[in-house]
């Protein structure tokens, strides 16, 4: 493990994606423990990705186009669909009249929200070899050690991002146009990834 790998990591978790916004939107609207759910369901997404790089799996993702078009499709609709559901005003998104949700509900949004953008596994299948050593003799476990590290940087940023993002929503909880204002800008950063998704090509 390099420097250069963990730098970089650090850039790529950093960068604002749907799992960012995600976690921020519940932070801010749900709470920190909440928060941190939504961090370990986004990190918990990445662990098919990075089996299919480790496994060859990507490969036939990258190459397939009906596969990588159904699961790219799947993703859309999804995001989409959060999108509708937090413009509309529901219980899960509402500072001013918030409703309880179960932890578990939280992790499995977050969870199919990684799951079904199938560009990450054509990311980890270009990713992680590159900071492989050449010719070494362990390869596979390199490769999971390097997908351990940064699926743990992922959540300690992730948590990071979502804590910051409740004191936020404390201040905004006693004005419903601020409220309003959030909800609506999530659910536009929402549909945004769903139309850029939709567009992306292999």
């Amino acid at each position: 493990m390099t420097w250069d790998f963990l730098l970089t990591s650090l850039i790529v978790v950093l960068l604002p994606g749907t799992g960012v916004i995600y976690t921020l939107s519940v932070g801010m609207f749900r709470g920190a423990w909440q928060s941190v759910a939504a961090a370990f369901g986004c990190t918990l997404g990445i662990v098919p990705h990075i089996a299919a790089s480790v496994l060859g799996l990507a490969a036939l993702l990258h190459a397939s186009a009906v596969a990588f078009q159904a699961v790219k499709f799947a993703g859309v609709i999804y995001l989409l669909y959060l999108a509708w559901s937090i413009w509309r005003d529901t219980g899960a998104f509402n500072l001013s009249r918030p409703e309880p949700m179960a932890a578990g509900r939280t992790i499995v949004r977050g969870f199919l929200i990684n799951i079904l953008n199938p560009k990450l596994s054509v990311f980890f299948l270009s990713f992680l070899p590159q900071f492989v050593p050449l010719g070494s003799a362990h390869a596979t476990q390199d490769m999971l050690v390097l997908a351990a590290v940064f699926m743990a940087m992922t959540f300690v940023v992730f948590v990071g991002y979502g804590v910051s993002a409740t004191a936020v929503g404390a201040r905004l909880a006693g004005s419903p146009r601020a409220t309003r204002w959030m909800q609506r800008s999530f659910a536009a950063a929402f549909a945004l990834f769903g139309a850029r998704l939709a567009l992306q090509e292999r």
